[in-house]
């Protein structure tokens, strides 16, 4: 079981070393989805039991037909779009399934700083999963964004 953690944690760092590197962009026609979130997004407070503004997080959107990975797209209190996050299932990781393509559909956001963070599971995700946090905001920022 250790190796799997192990691998898991390998495999981890290099999706959020990639990533970390990847500048994004959306390419959803003319929705500019730093101020509005592309129609086929929901707010995901609508679709399970969660509050509307989550700190740390923002107010979340997300296509229902792409769960539990995402996107997630993260507003702030203003309405900006500060972070995007996956949400990688513990299983995939441990199962060592190939995870491929993160971002390729949000090409042209600049990504300042990625998080990695081990979630137990959540409405929503209930599953032991993986938060992999692009934030398009400085880390000072994203502090803030905690109350």
């Amino acid at each position: 079981m250790m190796m799997k953690t192990r691998s898991a944690v390998a495999i981890a760092i290099a999706v959020l070393f990639m990533l970390s590197f990847s500048s994004l962009a959306f390419a959803a026609g003319k929705t500019n989805i730093t101020k509005t979130p592309p129609p086929n997004f929901k707010k995901v407070s609508t679709l399970v039991k969660l509050p509307d503004y989550l700190p740390g997080m923002g107010t979340l959107y997300v296509d229902p037909a792409t769960l539990p990975y995402g996107p997630f797209l993260g507003y702030d209190k203003k309405g900006v779009l500060v972070n995007v996050i996956y949400m990688v299932p513990l299983k995939d990781l441990t199962d060592h399934k190939a995870i491929s393509d993160l971002g390729k559909e949000l090409p042209g956001l600049k990504v300042n700083h990625v998080d990695l963070e081990f979630n137990p599971g959540h409405p929503g995700v209930e599953e032991p999963h993986y938060h992999i946090t692009l934030w398009l905001i400085s880390h000072a920022e994203e502090m803030k964004m905690m109350k």
